[in-house]
């Protein structure tokens, strides 16, 4: 499916449909290809957005999860967008965390899948085996439940990642990140309405991690989806799509009772 990449100065990003913002961030080899399905069932009701996050492009000492955070808050002025939501997946879930502790008026809602910011199993630390194409393609296969996600499209685009000496730096530099960066004493400060999807065979961010946010963040809510992995929006999109939807449509009617 091919979107028009919108620019604005330094930024690239999606923007499809009208009405409430939804901001979708994506992970460390995430693509356009993971938010299909959200895109085209949210485009109906929503403005959906998604910006091009520069992880290759910062410099190596902006080249955090907070570096990320900060481009995205400069993305959200320079747009102006308001009351909107907010969704992130794996690394996309923890810059919209860092994200929303500093700025939290502009979120109407949060919603995480499969996020970091607790803790995470990531695709490891180093890569001894950069350009082994079977050991990506079997690395990749565990962000799902069912290997056959892990498509010969989505793996090439791993492996090309994965094969530039420059780029796995900056990978390794956001993984260390992320795990540094943990949130666990920042988490109970999020007032923002939250919704959290999360596979029910994640070995990412298992079940429990989503336990966890569920405790620590006091307004929010967890749904577990069966058979599924790191990714509800890839994997299981409709069932996604139908929680979230559902969500914000409470989210709304609540508003317009209380208003």
């Amino acid at each position: 499916m091919n979107y028009e990449i919108k620019t604005q100065g330094k930024f690239k990003f999606i923007e499809e449909g009208e009405g409430e913002p939804i901001i979708l961030l994506h992970g460390l080899f995430g693509a356009l290809s993971n938010f299909s399905g959200t895109i085209e069932y949210f485009k109906q009701f929503n403005k959906v957005v998604i910006p091009m996050l520069p992880l290759f492009d910062l410099n190596i000492l902006e080249t955090s999860v907070g570096g990320l955070a900060k481009y995205v808050h400069k993305f959200i002025e320079a747009r102006d967008y308001n009351n909107f939501h907010l969704m992130g997946n794996s690394l996309g879930g923890h810059v919209a965390l860092v994200y929303i502790l500093k700025h939290p008026e502009r979120v109407k809602s949060l919603i995480l899948t499969g996020s970091s910011g607790l803790f995470e199993n990531g695709m490891g630390e180093t890569y001894p085996k950069r350009g082994d194409y079977e050991y990506i393609r079997n690395k990749t296969a565990l962000t799902f439940y069912d290997p056959a996600m892990a498509t010969k499209e989505l793996v090439d685009e791993v492996f090309e990642i994965t094969s530039n000496r420059l780029k796995v730096i900056k990978i390794i530099t956001l993984a260390k990140s992320a795990i540094r960066h943990n949130l666990g004493e920042e988490l109970t400060t999020i007032t923002t309405p939250t919704l959290l999807i999360w596979g029910l065979n994640d070995t990412v961010t298992p079940p429990m991690v989503g336990e966890e946010f569920k405790k620590l963040i006091p307004n929010s809510e967890l749904h577990f989806v069966d058979k599924c992995g790191h990714a509800p929006m890839m994997e299981v999109p409709d069932e996604f799509n139908r929680i979230m939807h559902d969500y914000l449509q409470r989210l709304n009617n609540k508003a317009v009772a209380g208003a």
